[in-house]
């Protein structure tokens, strides 16, 4: 009764909007920078790696038969904060693998944080197997348990139900994917696995353009107007870009956008490039910034749709309004892009093309520039907490 008591009062201090309702993130998670690795209904951005059988009940994604085997994330990270609930029965044996590679065996090409209370060599529940040990700790049994990972650098540090139980260095795995293990006859359950990207540095500094160069439509007169006022990078009219001095090969990109619509029924129509030609127009891959779409629920975007990957992946859903400022995580590893609108992901795609200079032909794998695209004369956008890191090797 006691506990029951001490939580209704929690409760009622913090505000509902502070409090995710689970596999969402609250408006706060979204300006920090955190991304859903798990929208609570689909697959989307997953793969599935042995003979596990996994399925999606009630918001819960579990596996409770057939072999050995695990689901990985399509999409790459570096450093990171990573949050994830997970649900085993006392005796349960299962983990989470941290920077590995889509193919081979996730604990040897990346670390795999372990949950098992009694795995025969000590490296048991919040160890990194076969890496380092963790301090004395265990999950609780056919409860749901928290885990919080860290990971910038070589450094770990991890929580389990709030309390810190490893904080240790390993500089074995850089870069990877994210996967959640099932051992045969052991059933495991996971929810609301969300992850921040770490250690992006800001491209714009809030002041000028600093940084950045213009980039004129060839052979035309055509005006785009930049200017920075209040921390926020504003432009209009086009055609043209505005890209970074510097390139990125393999990328976490995250910026905030606003369209300003001329009128209620005009969608402006833009674009973030990554993986430019320095100097070229409206080179690179192109995440699409178009708040258009044909039904209610959103799920058919006029063209591409903001989110989406222009000439190749149409987003999944419109997610802003225009006026509104949304957030946007890119990631570019290798071959394979994804997007985020909003800590939600609407592109994922594996380049299966051969190699080149130009993304409209060929895939695109060598270090470019990004810019941001001035579409017509009409633009009116506004951009702000634009940073970027470059993910390491593997």
């Amino acid at each position: 009764m006691r506990f029951f008591a001490s939580a209704l009062i929690f409760g009622l201090l913090i505000p509902s909007a502070l409090i995710a309702q689970d596999n969402t993130l609250t408006p706060q998670e979204v300006e920090q920078g955190w991304i859903l690795l798990w929208d609570g209904k689909t697959e989307y951005g997953w793969e599935w790696h042995g003979d596990a059988r996994w399925k999606i009940e009630d918001g819960v994604l579990k596996s409770d038969g057939g072999g050995y085997g695990w689901l990985g994330t399509t999409s790459s990270f570096g450093d990171f904060e990573l949050s994830l609930e997970f649900r085993t029965p006392a005796d349960g044996n299962s983990g989470v693998f941290l920077r590995s590679a889509r193919r081979g065996e996730p604990h040897q090409t990346g670390y795999e944080l372990q949950i098992f209370n009694r795995q025969p060599q000590g490296y048991n529940t919040g160890s990194l197997v076969f890496y380092v040990k963790a301090q004395p700790a265990q999950f609780i049994g056919g409860q749901w348990n928290r885990y919080h990972v860290r990971a910038v650098g070589s450094r770990f540090v991890v929580r389990l139900n709030d309390r810190e139980v490893l904080d240790a260095s390993d500089s074995s795995h850089a870069a990877g994917v994210i996967g959640l293990q099932y051992n045969e006859d052991k059933p495991i359950e996971f929810r609301n696995i969300k992850l921040r990207p770490l250690g992006l540095a800001p491209l714009f500094n809030g002041q000028d353009l600093s940084g950045w160069q213009k980039v004129d439509r060839p052979n035309r007169d055509d005006v785009h107007e930049w200017s920075v006022r209040d921390g926020i990078l504003h432009v209009e009219k086009g055609a043209g870009q505005l890209e970074t001095m510097k390139e990125f090969e393999n990328l976490v990109l995250q910026l905030a956008i606003k369209t300003n619509p001329p009128s209620a029924d005009h969608h402006p129509n833009s674009g973030v490039f990554f993986r430019g030609e320095k100097g070229v127009f409206w080179s690179g891959y192109e995440s699409q910034i178009r708040n258009e779409f044909r039904n209610d629920d959103r799920s058919q975007p006029h063209d591409f749709g903001t989110g989406g990957l222009y000439f190749y992946v149409p987003a999944r859903r419109v997610i802003p309004n225009d006026g509104e400022f949304f957030h946007k995580t890119v990631v570019a590893y290798e071959r394979h892009l994804a997007v985020w609108i909003n800590g939600i992901q609407t592109a994922d795609w594996e380049d299966p093309r051969p190699p080149g200079n130009n993304a409209r032909r060929q895939a695109r794998l060598a270090p470019g520039v990004i810019s941001l695209q001035a579409h017509d004369p009409t633009t009116n956008l506004d951009f702000k907490d634009i940073r970027a890191s470059e993910l390491a090797e593997r």
